[in-house]
């Protein structure tokens, strides 16, 4: 009978611990769900709405290119310096590292490029570019508009931070490789998690869309001079043709994709630059070509640049030229593919999710643009995603590097809200698994 009882207890004391877990479970996930719909509800307010707006049109005026925004740079410090938030600069030029929270890990990242394109604004309004021959054609003058609203919200919330959260003002996303620039700089050796975003003309607003694993491809750039003899026109028998040389390359270079190339794998030769001759009648010296090329694999990306410089140095020869081969790997280094780690897939999801509603978190199929953002994802785990400022009554948005393009601001709450809500609701749940990871080490010490 006294076993019985023991037993009894036993059981009792089981359920009672188990329910009371699972209810402090609960409630735990609940508070977590709240995090996002609160932080939106606060990036929508209008003087943190007002803010980023003005933010992201002062630099639209003053688009500086990769490594020059030295003006972009001074007004991020001059906000984070109202915020009372820290931060460490230059980094990599003109870049900027901010932290948010107790200083004391875990680390995690959020990312904002700041760079500007060489291009003229043909957009007529208020606040269009002052500079001739530049502009924010990529929407990065709203990416560091969000980081800087995320970083407003986390400063309010900063008693929530398990941890800190580091902001990445980075240059150069443009081909210049400035987010290899950072991670040389040594100043994210420590993050355990890093996010990124891109904002998507062709996404509703209030969706977000991405998936895990490889979704952006690496690519590289290319430029080829390729030199005969030049001479007239009417006797080709006295010179050796560059222009004739190039056009055998470029038709060459095709086949790389559709006879060298697993069909399962996706891959891009493209050029889009020719060069040569200024006169109807006269053969010219020499021809430049210059192109880019793209993988899901970095093997891939590998094999292309050798086959590349393998073709157009032997066709080339085949007509007598010469060529040089240029890849531009220390002003345009090439990009790793984008690839997208499964485990903050499902953390994004369910953020994102909390915050938007499920059907607002869109899969997407690769494609083959490429991002710097692959660097971090080298380096350490990373997500990269895009949001959607698509709005039907304010008429169809152009793409991307257009000189048409134009940012829908309504997007700006969603993107700060949902960096400050991936970096907060990181910390929390990785705090558990953190504090009992160094419990064990202290057991066993």
């Amino acid at each position: 009978m006294a076993s019985l009882r023991w037993v009894s207890w036993i059981l009792i004391a089981h359920l009672f611990v188990s329910t009371f877990v699972h209810s402090d479970s609960s409630s735990n996930s609940e508070n977590l769900a709240e995090i996002p719909i609160k932080f939106l509800q606060f990036a929508k307010e209008p003087e943190l709405f007002d803010w980023m707006v003005g933010i992201r049109r002062k630099i639209h005026e003053n688009p500086e290119l990769g490594y020059e925004e030295f003006e972009t740079s001074k007004l991020i410090r001059a906000e984070l310096d109202k915020l009372g938030i820290s931060y460490k600069y230059p980094v990599a030029g003109t870049g900027v590292i901010g932290f948010v929270g107790s200083g004391q890990p875990p680390f995690v990242a959020v990312r904002a490029d700041m760079d500007a394109l060489a291009m003229q604004e043909l957009v007529e309004w208020e606040h269009k570019s002052k500079v001739s021959g530049k502009m924010h054609a990529c929407g990065h003058d709203a990416h560091v508009a969000m980081v800087l609203g995320a970083a407003k919200i986390l400063q309010k919330h900063s008693e929530e931070l398990k941890g800190t959260v580091v902001l990445v003002f980075q240059p150069a996303e443009e081909g210049g490789g400035g987010a290899k620039k950072i991670i040389e700089a040594g100043v994210l050796d420590n993050i355990q998690a890093i996010f990124g975003l891109h904002i998507a003309h062709n996404i509703p607003l209030g969706e977000v869309a991405a998936r895990p694993g490889p979704m952006l491809a690496g690519s590289g750039f290319f430029e080829a001079v390729i030199s005969g003899k030049g001479g007239h026109a009417a006797i080709p028998q006295h010179s050796i043709d560059p222009l004739l040389a190039a056009s055998n390359v470029i038709v060459s270079l095709q086949h790389l994709v559709s006879r060298e190339a697993d069909p399962l794998d996706s891959q891009v030769v493209t050029v889009a630059k020719f060069q040569g001759g200024g006169a109807f009648n006269v053969i010219p010296d020499s021809v430049t070509i210059g192109g880019t090329f793209r993988a899901f694999l970095k093997d891939s990306l590998v094999q292309l640049k050798q086959r590349i410089k393998e073709v157009i140095t032997g066709q080339a020869s085949v007509h007598r030229c010469n060529a040089t081969v240029d890849f531009f790997e220390n002003e345009k280094p090439i990009f790793p593919p984008t690839v997208n780690d499964k485990e903050l897939h499902e953390h994004f999801q369910n953020v994102a999710g909390d915050m938007l509603g499920i059907d607002k978190v869109k899969d997407m199929q690769p494609l083959m643009g490429s991002e710097d953002f692959s660097f971090y994802q080298d380096l350490i785990p990373g997500y990269f995603f895009f949001l959607g400022m698509e709005n039907e009554t304010s008429g169809r948005l152009d793409s991307v590097h257009s000189p048409y393009f134009r940012i829908n601001e309504d997007a700006l709450p969603y993107g700060a809200a949902l960096h400050a809500s991936l970096a907060t609701r990181y910390l929390l749940e990785l705090q558990p698994r953190v504090s009992w990871s160094e419990e064990k080490r202290h057991d066993e010490l």
